[in-house]
C-alpha cells in the first residue's frame, strides 16, 4: 500500500492519505460509509478505485492491529 497510501507529517498533520493528494483516507472512507458508490468517491474526490481499494485495506490492516474491549457499564 506505501504506493497508494502514504503518511507524512507535513501533509495533513501526519494523517494518512491517497498518495499525490491532500485526501485523508478517513474521507474516503467516510464517503463510502455515507453510502457513496466508487464511482462517486472517484468523481468527487479524484481517486480512482485501486486508491478507494487501498483506503479500505488500509483501515482493515488497521483495525486488525489493536485488540477491543468492551466497556462496564
Amino acid at each position: 500500500m506505501p504506493d497508494r497510501i502514504t503518511i507524512a507529517p507535513a501533509t495533513c498533520h501526519g494523517k494518512p492519505v491517497v498518495a499525490g493528494t491532500r485526501t485523508p483516507v478517513a474521507v474516503i472512507l467516510g464517503a463510502l460509509a455515507a453510502g457513496d458508490t466508487f464511482a462517486e468517491v472517484e468523481q468527487d474526490y479524484g481517486v480512482t478505485s485501486d486508491d478507494i481499494s487501498a483506503c479500505l485495506a488500509f483501515a482493515s490492516e488497521e483495525l486488525g492491529r489493536h485488540d477491543y474491549y468492551p466497556l462496564s457499564a
